[in-house]
């Protein structure tokens, strides 16, 4: 699989299913599968059993992982494709849009 164009810490926006123009931090990302879980997107309950670390049980709402193809990046407010290019001997990122070098 090809390098992933989308990193930890990166502000997103989602551009497609339930939760389409929400934006993000992402909080990890599952190179295997190609899978990013961003903060406050596609939202699921889950019931948990009372247990040590969790006294009480309940449900709680934890973020479920969305596909990596439906976020886009954004830079400078504004989502944008990412392209890579070689800055002297170093891979880097890029934003489409602007042409700004990402990191």
């Amino acid at each position: 699989m090809s390098a992933m164009k989308i990193k930890k810490g990166d502000l997103v926006k989602v551009i497609a299913g339930k939760d389409k123009d929400k934006e993000g931090k992402v909080i990890n990302v599952d190179q295997k599968n190609g899978k990013v879980l961003v903060e406050g997107v596609n939202m699921m309950t889950k019931h948990t059993k009372p247990s040590a670390a969790n006294q009480q049980g309940g449900i709680i709402t934890k973020e479920a992982p969305i596909d990596a193809s439906n976020v886009m990046l954004v830079v400078d407010g504004k989502a944008t494709r990412v392209g890579f290019k070689m800055d002297g001997d170093k891979k880097v990122r890029f934003a489409k849009a602007t042409g700004k070098v990402i990191d």
